[in-house]
């Protein structure tokens, strides 16, 4: 039988797939690229934008129609938070909630076993809510592995509907942790992304995320540690202190959102932009010259010209290296659904247009400055015929084409040095030894 994965949203999504994924495989399916047809199609959705949503169901429909006599499962935020529409989309569609999420690791087996079909979602179901049941240490789709610490989250801000789908704020066992660490490391790969809803919220016990980090840099040898998303009122001593281990990759993102303090308060955000200013000034003591990307939502209910600009300005203070920009969209069940001052939509996509070309003009500086310099490279996939070398993607999280890689390190997922030759999109970068 033959399966195939689709994933929106976001590197917890994709390390929940990429462990569905290896269940599949290990269970004697074969794994086919999304245009190909397969027995069993598992979508696993995004709620953060209303334009994520409407990618799944364009999708899901799609399938359905196309291949009406395979099985679509639908799991994930979305399919949480609004599962009757999304099972309306077609006859052979099932979804599965959060709570039932990790029942789907069965899922292969029970199809092998009934030779297919909704008869593997039988009546009577059991619900198995623990959401660290998934693990994988073989990955499908990424070169890099990634683990899974913390889920859910206990902030409520006013446009944000992932805590309605994920619940409240839960952590893995550090010492759990520690061996899924260890047996990616013993696998092979030079590379895990650690993630979770909520990151920084990390505690189990009396252990933080310092701790943490602390305790998987100990139980492993080489393995270089990459951390998804830092809240900024988060950030502190303790925290940077440990981010200074020279395996902790010297890339944070954090979604400060605005520059704004009367927007931030409106948002309901934990903090102000002067503390941005130090979260970004304690990252800098940790690391030389860090990559340091940031989320921004732009228009939001409200934002007045003075207060786009008090985000523009305090960007361009910061000096960040890129910027991911999401133009506001009301979400259902959250404080900002239905606004009464709405920013119009011709005012809010010329501010988007101002910060993505804000952000692009950041990035060209980031990584023109690194021309000269040596990095270290987790090879990601084979260069082409006519260009050579690798891919791969630099602990400061530059992309970078790899030339003149000897066959024996010429392995995905290995970590090589390279001094960069080039700037640009990708780097261009040459082996070193």
């Amino acid at each position: 039988m033959t399966a195939s994965f689709h994933t929106f949203g976001c590197k917890l999504n994709q390390y929940e797939t990429e462990a569905l994924a290896s269940e599949f495989r290990d269970q004697g399916f074969s794994l086919v690229s999304a245009d190909r047809s397969a027995d069993v199609y598992v979508i696993n959705t995004c709620t953060v934008t209303s334009k994520s949503e409407q990618k799944a169901r364009r999708l899901i429909r799609k399938l359905s129609r196309e291949h009406p006599g395979s099985l679509l499962v639908v799991t994930g935020c979305y399919a949480q938070l609004n599962a009757g529409d999304l099972a309306a989309l077609g006859s052979n569609v099932r979804v599965v909630s959060q709570e039932q999420k990790a029942s789907l690791l069965q899922l292969p087996g029970r199809l092998q076993q009934r030779d297919g079909g909704s008869a593997a979602f039988g009546p009577g179901e059991p619900e198995r809510s623990d959401p660290f049941a998934y693990r994988v240490d073989r990955f499908s789709y990424h070169s890099r592995a990634f683990l899974k610490v913390q889920d859910g989250c206990d902030y409520r801000c006013a446009y944000c509907r992932v805590p309605l789908a994920r619940g409240r704020s839960v952590s893995l066992d550090p010492l759990e942790a520690v061996q899924r660490a260890r047996a990616i490391e013993q696998r092979g790969y030079g590379e895990v992304v650690l993630t979770g809803v909520n990151l920084t919220a990390y505690r189990f016990g009396d252990i933080e995320l310092p701790e943490l980090l602390e305790k998987i840099l100990a139980g492993t040898g080489r393995l270089r540690l990459r951390l998804s998303s830092l809240e900024p009122e988060r950030i502190k001593p303790e925290l940077t202190d440990v981010l200074a281990s020279p395996r902790i990759c010297p890339h944070f993102h954090s979604p400060i959102q605005s520059g704004s303090d009367q927007v931030l308060l409106r948002m309901r955000r934990r903090y102000r932009s002067q503390r941005v200013a130090q979260a970004v000034q304690l990252l800098r003591t940790a690391k030389a010259d860090p990559f340091l990307a940031a989320d921004v939502i732009v228009g939001f209910p409200g934002e007045g010209e003075q207060e786009f600009l008090a985000t523009l300005r305090l960007i361009e203070t910061l000096g960040l290296s890129k910027l991911h920009v999401f133009p506001f969209s009301p979400r259902p069940g959250t404080a900002a659904a239905h606004p009464s001052d709405p920013v119009p939509e011709r005012i809010r996509d010329e501010r988007v247009h101002q910060l993505l070309s804000l952000s692009s003009r950041l990035h060209e500086a980031y990584t023109d400055r690194w021309v000269g310099r040596r990095v270290e490279v987790v090879l990601e996939r084979g260069g082409s015929a006519a260009g050579g070398g690798w891919r791969g993607l630099s602990a400061n999280y530059l992309k970078v084409l790899v030339e003149g890689v000897p066959p024996e390190a010429g392995r995905a997922g290995s970590l090589v040095q390279a001094v960069i030759e080039e700037g640009g999109d990708p780097c261009r970068g040459r082996f070193a030894e």
